[in-house]
């Protein structure tokens, strides 16, 4: 692959010539040096990085945490990686975490608007100000009362069946 000018080598990674370029400016590839046609010639090293960096966001990495990954030199050992992988798990647990919360609450609101009166829908009243924050039937704070204490008794009902929908 050595000797490849920009555009080859961004075909050959299946990126455009302008990602390359981009990551360039990021700091994130380095600008090769110049062979003897004139031309930048890109080498092996560039396309473990280039594909270093597509995994990398593949994993849901910032190029920001995969310039820390890779380094100015490459240094890193597969120590950094583990830490920096694992605090990525981390934050991706707790994105799981808040998208089952909101699935939990969207799931109540279509049990809202499915089983009870539009009124009850349109309002988006699951909660004290909060799409389905699990107070059915409470009064949003400083707002009058929207008659919602019939749902305040199926609030029981409708958190243990969507918690235990197969949806």
């Amino acid at each position: 692959m050595a000797g490849l000018t920009i555009g080859k080598f961004a075909d050959a990674e299946g990126v455009g010539v302008e990602t390359v370029r981009f990551y360039q400016r990021r700091g994130l590839l380095a600008q090769p040096a110049r062979g003897r046609s004139g031309f930048r010639e890109y080498t092996e090293d560039d396309r473990w990085r280039l594909a270093f960096i597509r995994r990398a966001q593949g994993l849901g990495f910032t190029l920001a945490e995969i310039s820390d990954l890779l380094g100015p030199a490459e240094a890193r050992s597969t120590d950094e990686i583990v830490r920096t992988a694992e605090a990525k798990l981390a934050a991706v647990a707790d994105q799981l975490g808040e998208l089952a919360r909101l699935q939990c609450r969207l799931r109540r609101l279509v049990q809202v608007c499915a089983h009870g009166s539009s009124d009850d829908c349109l309002a988006l009243h699951l909660g004290d100000g909060h799409l389905g924050d699990g107070h059915l039937g409470r009064e949003h704070p400083g707002r009058e009362h929207f008659g919602y204490e019939h749902l305040s008794d199926t609030h029981d009902q409708l958190s243990s069946s969507v918690l235990s929908s197969p949806r």
